[in-house]
């Protein structure tokens, strides 16, 4: 397997040593990706799926560990990462096109340079028509494959989707998942995409890793050795949901590990149990 992604021994803790208890969210994980593979992420509300996008898009620092991308220490300040929210996270302002090339404009790329690599997307993602309409103007789908193409624009190393399709109804997101595996499939990208819907992961996932309850560690790292294009009722996508889905009811509610001053700082929930 050619490695892209190896995270050894991550650790992250909330709180401050000396004042209080802090508490472990994850805990001692260890594991990698290969060039180029789709890894989806389920786990309990609160157990730190989203922590751990995070940590390696640099947005929140870890308390132990290393994450190593393409065999060299990850360096956020040079790694190209991409990452794509649970809301689109749009500039209301901006249109379409203006949105997707904010990231070369920061790099500095020039106006027309970044305009024509921005109109690229636009053509490739079937929005040809809105590259002048604003968020407010667009629907839910067409405002996340606009997110998308903000992410891919720069070429990332590494793909990070924090449920990115979790506000869109059932048909729109069936839709924005194949739409998802089309793009991946002619790109190559490695993806890290955290969901709670089983059946998104199983669908989409070369292989689904599933946390445990906080202090979470990796409970188990599911194969999914299914043909693309997939049938989500095939008997064997059934039994790995199944499967999946088993694990996660064997969870308690996040409030019984985490206690209510933690769940009201991280916003935890009950355990989802979606079956879609």
């Amino acid at each position: 397997m050619d490695t892209h992604l190896k995270i050894t021994g991550l650790k992250k803790r909330f709180g401050v040593e000396g004042q209080g208890c802090p508490v472990t969210v994850l805990d001692s994980l260890d594991f990698s990706c290969a060039k180029g593979s789709f890894i989806t992420i389920v786990g309990a509300n609160g157990c730190g799926k989203s922590t751990l996008l995070r940590i390696i898009a640099g947005l929140e620092e870890p308390s132990e560990g290393t994450i190593r991308l393409a065999g060299k220490p990850l360096d956020r300040r040079t790694a190209r990462l991409g990452m794509v929210f649970q809301e689109h996270a749009l500039y209301p302002w901006r249109t379409a096109v203006e949105n997707i090339e904010i990231g070369l404009e920061l790099k500095g790329m020039p106006r027309a340079t970044r305009r024509e690599a921005a109109m690229e997307y636009i053509r490739a993602f079937g929005l040809e028509g809105f590259e002048s309409a604003y968020p407010s103007e667009l629907s839910g789908g067409m405002k996340q494959r606009v997110a998308i193409a903000r992410a891919l624009v720069a070429d990332p190393e590494l793909v990070l989707m924090d449920e990115p399709f979790c506000s869109l109804d059932s048909q729109t997101r069936n839709t924005m998942q194949q739409f998802l595996l089309d793009v991946w499939s002619r790109r190559g990208d490695t993806v890290l995409f955290v969901t709670h819907s089983v059946d998104e992961a199983v669908f989409l996932g070369d292989e689904i890793l599933v946390l445990s309850r906080p202090p979470a560690r990796i409970a188990d790292i599911v194969p999914v050795d299914l043909p693309r294009p997939r049938d989500r009722t095939s008997l064997k996508a059934n039994a790995i949901r199944k499967q999946i889905l088993n694990m996660l009811e064997n969870r308690v509610s996040a409030a019984t590990y985490l206690g209510p001053a933690m769940m009201e700082a991280l916003g935890t929930q009950e355990i989802s149990r979606e079956s879609e």
